[in-house]
């Protein structure tokens, strides 16, 4: 979770705690939602900036996030607990930080098999994750795929149930995994399983 103030014009401020102010804007990057917190004095025009740079930044995403408009007094859901913290300080809430994300290295992969190396395991496993990337399919979807891979892996030859799926989905869409790690995670799987078919 990342904290800024926001200035008059759009400027970003990285900081450590809010104060909730009526003349104060605060933009929270909690990475699956962006908060926007309005002041009760806050113009149209100045609210109007802050939501264009909130769309900048989620524009930068590898995963577009909600944005969420919170008016001072009027806050709600999530938010809430959220508000508290950061009130508070977000030296806290310093474990929910973002990890280094996972990325699929397709362009070396695909140099080195051009080179005539064969590709290894974890070379196999980049090329399908690609694959899967180049499908376009949905984060819930994904979600949904990796929860029964994952869950036949375990269970062998056990029939899996729908609710069992859907628990195990809504597992993995709340561990904030990014799309390419979600893809990833499928063609490993994936490739586990024909290996393992094969043997």
């Amino acid at each position: 979770m990342i904290l800024y103030s926001v200035g008059v014009r759009g400027g970003l401020k990285r900081i450590s705690k809010a104060d909730f102010k009526e003349d104060y804007v605060y933009l929270i990057d909690d990475f699956k939602t962006i908060y926007i917190w309005f002041g009760s004095n806050i113009s149209k025009k100045r609210k109007d900036i802050t939501i264009n740079k909130a769309n900048l930044l989620n524009e930068k995403k590898d995963k577009i996030a909600n944005i969420q408009i919170i008016d001072q007094n009027k806050e709600y859901g999530a938010f809430i607990a959220i508000k508290d913290v950061l009130s508070k300080g977000v030296k806290q809430i310093k474990a929910m930080g973002r990890r280094a994300e996972l990325k699929i290295q397709i362009e070396e992969t695909m140099e080195l098999i051009e080179a005539g190396l064969n590709p290894d395991l974890e070379a196999e496993i980049t090329i399908a994750a690609n694959n899967i990337t180049q499908k376009k399919k949905s984060y819930k979807e994904l979600c949904e795929t990796l929860a029964q891979l994952q869950l036949e892996f375990l269970k062998g030859s056990k029939k899996t149930s729908k609710d069992e799926i859907k628990k195990k989905t809504q597992e993995i869409f709340k561990s904030s995994s990014t799309y390419e790690e979600l893809c990833w995670l499928i063609a490993q799987l994936n490739t586990l399983n024909k290996k393992k078919s094969l043997d």
